[in-house]
């Protein structure tokens, strides 16, 4: 996906352009096969960009909608009649504004020769699921936009990116001041007036201080009745609360694996901020120097490192795992693809050495090799079917998932 291009100076880095390449592909593509796409991503990750970029590139007339200004919803007050002359392609931005249309795009999905195709843009998956899923079922396709990455950046990048977290705006800002200050606003709007505009009336306070409560606890392993008695809840009302952050990309889990071994095995997701940046405004850090000094940093750096690799494999979320036992034995993120499985550990260190816990990992799983992404310039072997790779390398040194696999 093409970002417009952005241009990029930071401290002592050269200009560099930030082309989201592969998300337009993908996109263009699903609109070939598919009358409706939906883009679903978290506010201000840049679906609208995209979808202008993809409208922009294609042949034929488009009309770009967006639902949140009052003019548009206006022209949609009677979405049939409004939509059934168009041709081309058509983009409604924020479509979880406008529930009514679902309805109305599969009668217009369905004409013969498809005389328009409609790309949704959503931020909250949930809801457009739930909008679309029956009577677009069959008709609709999804793509997941999430925040810029180490393969859209440049390795050069690697140290701001983790820092400052994928989102365009604060990437970009001129400087770690007004990144910051974007962050905090992004955390106060999204509660204040994002969700409300969902419907969702949980009080904005009670949900900041659930977040900032997830935030400590990042990449650790769910206990939400540890969590609900912090607030006196239920643990389905925490579970509740935990899903509504998922459902709009703020939050992310990871599954734990498990099968018929000799060990008992960890039953429970991890629990991780999807955005390193947001991450560390939760924890009020604001220089780098501070996230050195801070605890959060070991997991901060593996959830940054799991998001890059992911990516590189592109592998899906339902092929991604962690798994531990409780005999102490772990490892970071399984990847299981096929007949294929691959390890990975994150090491936040410059001289990483094999562990009994890998050891295990590679057995009992049967891996075909563990990678350990560490904070080191050069990759080197481990062990039978282990390495250590550079995090900064990992892009050149990991090999995606064969097109069967994926």
């Amino acid at each position: 996906m093409n970002f417009e291009p952005y241009i990029v100076i930071f401290h002592g880095i050269s200009r560099a352009v930030i082309e989201r390449t592969a998300h337009r592909r993908t996109v263009t593509r699903l609109l070939e096969s598919n009358p409706v796409v939906a883009i679903l991503g978290a506010r201000q990750v840049g679906k609208t960009t995209l979808a202008r970029d993809v409208a922009k590139r294609r042949r034929g007339p488009s009309r770009v909608f967006d639902l949140e200004h009052p003019q548009d919803r206006a022209a949609l007050a009677d979405p049939m009649r409004a939509l059934e002359p168009l041709r081309g392609l058509v983009v409604l931005d924020e479509v979880q504004h406008l529930p009514e249309v679902s309805p109305v795009l599969r009668v217009l999905a369905d004409r013969r020769g498809t005389p328009a195709r409609f790309l949704v843009l959503g931020s909250a998956s949930e809801a457009l699921l739930r909008q679309g899923a029956e009577s677009l079922a069959g008709r609709i396709a999804f793509h997941e936009l999430g925040p810029l990455a180490l393969d859209e950046t440049g390795p050069r990048s690697l140290e701001n990116l983790w820092f400052r977290g994928g989102f365009p705006r604060s990437f970009l800002a001129t400087d770690d001041e007004s990144s910051l200050r974007w962050r905090r606003d992004f955390v106060r709007t999204f509660l204040q007036r994002d969700l409300p505009q969902l419907g969702i009336t949980i009080p904005a306070a009670t949900l900041e201080r659930f977040w900032a409560m997830l935030a400590h606890v990042h990449g650790q392993i769910w206990n939400g009745a540890a969590i609900a008695s912090g607030f006196g809840v239920s643990h389905t009302t925490v579970r509740r609360w935990l899903d509504l952050l998922r459902a709009t990309f703020v939050v992310r889990t990871l599954r734990p694996w498990h099968e018929n071994l000799a060990k008992r095995q960890v039953k429970s997701p991890k629990v991780y901020v999807a955005d390193t940046g947001l991450l560390h405004v939760l924890h009020d850090i604001d220089t780098h120097e501070r996230l050195e000094r801070h605890p959060i940093v070991g997991p901060s750096w593996e959830s940054f490192g799991i998001e890059t690799v992911v990516r590189r494999l592109g592998a899906r979320p339902d092929q991604c795992y962690f798994w531990a036992t409780h005999q102490g034995a772990e490892l970071d993120l399984l990847v299981v693809a096929g007949d294929r499985r691959l390890g990975f550990e994150f090491k936040r260190s410059t001289a990483p050495t094999v562990t009994r816990s890998m050891h295990v990992a590679l057995s009992d799983l049967k891996l075909e090799r563990l990678d350990v992404i560490y904070a080191g310039t050069r990759e080197f072997p481990m062990g039978d079917r282990v390495r250590a790779v550079p995090l900064e390398a990992v892009m050149e040194l990991v090999t995606p998932l064969r097109a069967k696999d994926r």
